[in-house]
């Protein structure tokens, strides 16, 4: 059977390429999947430890059995498109332009607001003790609109919030450009404060957005926060290997 395979941030530079279509046995696992990258590529064994993988823009335990035409993804840790609304105002949005902070801020807030919360990561000059000359960011960019949608619906049932926008920048960025707001509204500041961190630190760990970093003497991908252990592959591929006889 032939499926899809995608490769982003640092696996996509030690493949040598963005996709490809891959043949496999009937009833091959994602496991089997990430066995014949490691192979072919021993690089990659270094970070079979910490990268998630998904089929059909959906996060999957190594154990998933693929099926043909599926589109699987290898998924570096991520350093945290087009318009997409859910219900009310609530925004989440990947965008290539400059994120505009005021405007977003204005669409969301209300009269029966007590309190809006705004975290604004910003491109900054310096990195690794070494002056940064501009950030790049990719992404996976149907899942992780997907996920960025999930973690609103989230924030709304876990926090008395009334309305969120969470929106990505990727793209060539500049120092001092915004790559990630986080608007919460409602009527008490604390729940404001507690989605809003909330809503910021999932991203940073769980949307598939991975930056790289470029300095006067090279660049390098930005290291990413490790995946949750619910969705990283951890070291079982290793593990479930038969034993040699």
């Amino acid at each position: 059977m032939q499926v899809r395979v995608l490769f982003f941030g640092i696996l996509r530079e030690l493949a040598g390429q963005s996709s490809e279509s891959l043949n496999l046995p009937e009833h091959a696992s994602l496991g089997d999947l990430l066995r014949h990258y490691e192979s072919r590529i021993p690089s990659m064994q270094n970070w079979s430890s910490s990268l998630a993988m998904s089929i059909n823009q959906e996060y999957a335990n190594i154990k998933s059995e693929l099926h043909a035409g599926d589109e699987i993804a290898l998924l570096p840790p991520v350093s945290g498109g087009g318009d997409a609304a859910i219900d009310r105002v609530c925004l989440a949005k990947i965008t290539r332009e400059r994120i505009d902070t005021s405007a977003l801020l204005e669409k969301i807030k209300a009269p029966e607001d007590g309190a809006v919360v705004v975290f604004e990561g910003i491109v900054r000059n310096h990195s690794r003790g070494r002056r940064t000359l501009y950030l790049d960011y990719e992404a996976y960019e149907p899942m992780a609109l997907k996920e960025m949608n999930g973690l609103i619906e989230q924030a709304l049932s876990r926090f008395s919030v009334r309305e969120l926008a969470l929106v990505h920048r990727i793209g060539r960025l500049e120092i001092g450009e915004t790559s990630v707001v986080a608007v919460v509204s409602s009527a008490h500041r604390s729940a404001a404060f507690e989605a809003c961190r909330w809503l910021i630190d999932t991203l940073k760990r769980t949307v598939p957005i991975w930056k790289k970093e470029y300095f006067e003497d090279g660049a390098v991908w930005a290291d990413g926060e490790p995946f949750p252990e619910e969705i990283s592959q951890g070291q079982s591929s290793r593990a479930e290997k038969p034993a040699s006889k």
